[in-house]
């Protein structure tokens, strides 16, 4: 019976051998304080913690799947997964569905948004390039990676749908720099760039009048940046969503109002409080010091996913996870920032706190992905 019993743990260790305990960890963790938050913020929406625990058991059962597939099968799928992924976006251009302004999904059967895909397949993408000219990288390699990644961060951003935008572009950026871009040439754009914001800044006054048009944006991006700079400028338009969740962040104070006690999200001064803004909700009612331990996951997520990509046993394998791990970074960076008032307020969820089913599944996919390459390191090693 002793034996049996043993043989049994063994069968039950070995269908659990690709998860990467330190990272699953870390995620659960990370689900558990989002549970918590989302059950504070949906108290008026019921079915919503029931929804995302579903969520979290499919996104668990996702991931033990890709964490067990070897990297190198991955690879096979990179090329149809791209080629998919933008077929979808050039439909959802031409006979996309319209909704509150952006064309974003597309009727298959049933109504999906193909830039979800665009958001593993890019990466994906990239690192199988790079993989196969991994004995010969030249400066034009470069070019073509920056074309790959061209195809769908434009066709996204046409939407348009910059949130999603950014995060496709920081995810495939991570690739090629991680592939050996030199960093001499991202400063000059670093530098612009800061050159750009301190000129909106200075000049907001200007060129943030109704009868000015900036390139390449639309209205409402610009008036997004402008009210960020000074949301009072909209109070009750734009402006609202940044002024009430920088109320609830401050008014959380070193401890927070405890939980359930939060009053500007239970009194629905908090938009979209349990998706885009759930960060509001959780520092209003648990303050700094639930705010440090969270982004203390946060990092150690970082760390963790670094750790597996450093030591990929593929050039495919490090970029893939270097690259989605850095992807993490970019969604919690870009998600606190925006609640917090520092950034424009665009459409992306913070990291397994969110409510949503779709996001929930790609980050899923992206940890399982990370495990895949810690599970082909582990293997070698045996």
């Amino acid at each position: 019976m002793q034996i049996d019993k043993r043989a049994w743990l063994d069968r039950i260790k070995n269908m659990f051998a690709g998860f990467d305990r330190p990272l699953a960890l870390i995620v659960f963790l990370l689900l558990c304080v989002g549970i918590v938050t989302l059950y504070s913020a949906s108290i008026d929406m019921p079915g919503r913690v029931e929804d995302q625990l579903r969520n979290i058991i499919l996104t668990f059962g996702l991931m033990w799947v890709l964490a067990n597939i070897p990297p190198t099968t991955l690879m096979r799928f990179a090329v149809p997964i791209y080629t998919f992924g933008v077929a979808l976006l050039v439909a959802v251009a031409m006979f996309g569905l319209t909704r509150k302004g952006a064309k974003r999904w597309i009727n298959v059967g049933v109504v999906i948004q193909p830039s979800e895909i665009l958001k593993i397949a890019t990466p994906l993408m990239l690192a199988w390039y790079y993989q196969r000219r991994e004995s010969n990288i030249r400066w034009w390699d470069y070019i073509v990676g920056l074309i790959i990644l061209a195809v769908p961060v434009g066709l996204i951003a046409k939407q348009p749908d910059l949130g999603t935008a950014v995060l496709v572009f920081a995810s495939g950026l991570f690739v090629i720099y991680f592939a050996g871009l030199s960093f001499k040439l991202i400063v000059p754009v670093l530098v612009a760039g800061v050159i750009a914001v301190g000129a909106i800044a200075t000049f907001q006054d200007k060129i943030c009048q109704p009868e000015v048009q900036w390139p390449l944006m639309h209205d409402y991006q610009k008036h997004r940046i402008c009210t960020l700079l000074d949301p009072t400028s909209d109070p009750l338009g734009k402006g609202f969503h940044t002024i009430q969740a920088v109320i609830a962040i401050g008014s959380g104070g070193p401890l927070g109002k405890g939980w359930l006690k939060g009053t500007q999200a239970h009194l629905e001064f908090i938009p979209e409080k349990h998706t885009d803004f759930i960060f509001a909700v959780f520092a209003e009612e648990f303050g700094l010091a639930g705010g440090l331990v969270l982004l203390t996951l946060y990092m150690a997520l970082i760390a963790r996913g670094l750790f597996i990509a450093a030591n990929g046993a593929t050039l495919f394998g490090r970029l893939l996870a270097g690259s989605l791990t850095m992807a993490f970074f970019t969604y919690a960076f870009v998600n606190i920032g925006m609640v917090s008032g520092i950034l424009p307020v665009v459409g992306v969820p913070l990291p397994f706190m969110s409510y949503g089913g779709t996001a929930l599944t790609t980050l899923g996919f992206a940890i399982g992905l990370i495990m895949s390459v810690g599970r082909q390191k582990r293997l070698m090693q045996s």
